[in-house]
């Protein structure tokens, strides 16, 4: 895809919507069942010094957009409630409202769906492999053991994403998807931010969350067999202890490694992110016209004046 510049500007689906974020602001645009647009938007903190130096800053940035990301998956779920069908509240539910309030309740809910949201890849990609690997007998060696992590990691990886693929409400999250990365690559290659001209760009993004999360997971089995080999753990609860102190540092490299291929277009930048882009093709669909209005109205709002967005 032929560009004009790179952006550090980036987005997220969410229900009926997009979420775009650039480097003063987000704005979150939700197309609600009648048609009608609703757009949101939000300052951005700039993160403190500590926590834009390499490595540190890829820890940083992947659990706020995974809070941030969450909080307005569940924002753009609200719209939606009046569509389902009346069910009369459980005896708990009562209970709960009664005693923290509704408001209570909501930010309670809210609160325990971002530490699930961001908990269960962790528990599913990383911990739960490492788990099984400590019951890898002794005799196999640590490469072994090592490898068949992360080939576990790899298969969990695919079979959930082509799972969820196939769902059809999460589909047409991921047409959405496709509207985030068209509209991006659209910006990139300074074309107006028409329907017009943002159908016609690629769907494929080298700094696309999905590849980010597979860097991820080859990352963590190359670390994770450098230090046991060094320091061989075959418990399989010190083992998941092991990769949670590790995490770190593992979010970090990939992050680097992301930001790395999505500004390159070398040969070998090319050749390193060609596995995610694959990988794409689980996750980011063909959107129609009105998904890519809603993404070209959430990255008009976040386009800074000055070229701050530049990177």
């Amino acid at each position: 895809m032929e560009t004009q510049k790179k952006t550090t500007i980036g987005g997220q689906a969410i229900i009926e919507g997009i979420v775009m974020k650039g480097p003063r602001k987000s704005c979150t645009v939700v197309r609600k069942s009648d048609g009608e647009l609703v757009v949101t938007e939000k300052e951005i903190s700039p993160p403190g010094s500590l926590w834009t130096k390499p490595i540190l800053r890829g820890a940083y940035t992947l659990f706020t957009a995974m809070k941030d990301g969450i909080q307005a998956i569940n924002y753009s779920a609200s719209f939606f409630e009046d569509d389902e069908p009346d069910v009369p509240p459980s005896k708990l539910e009562i209970w709960l409202e009664n005693k923290f309030g509704s408001e209570g309740l909501n930010k309670a809910i809210l609160g325990l769906s971002t530490v699930i949201g961001i908990a269960l890849p962790v528990v599913l990609f990383l911990l739960l492999p490492s788990f099984l690997g400590g019951f890898v007998p002794g005799s196999w060696g640590v490469l072994a053991r090592n490898v068949l992590e992360g080939c576990v990691r790899i298969i969990l990886f695919l079979l959930f994403m082509w799972s969820v693929s196939h769902m059809k409400d999460i589909r047409r999250t991921f047409e959405y998807h496709g509207a985030e990365h068209k509209t991006i690559f659209c910006y990139e290659s300074g074309a107006e931010l028409t329907v017009e001209n943002v159908r016609r760009q690629g769907r494929f993004h080298p700094r696309c969350g999905t590849s980010f999360m597979f860097v991820l997971i080859i990352v963590a089995t190359i670390v994770s067999s450098i230090v046991f080999s060094l320091v061989d753990i075959t418990n399989p609860a010190l083992r998941m202890l092991a990769h949670l102190i590790l995490l770190p540092l593992v979010v970090g490299i990939s992050y680097e490694f992301n930001r790395y291929a999505g500004r390159s277009d070398s040969v070998v930048s090319r050749a390193l992110r060609w596995p995610g882009l694959m990988i794409q093709r689980l996750t980011v669909f063909e959107p129609d016209d009105s998904m890519i209005e809603v993404a070209i109205t959430g990255m008009k709002n976040v386009i800074p004046d000055d070229g701050s967005d530049n990177w």
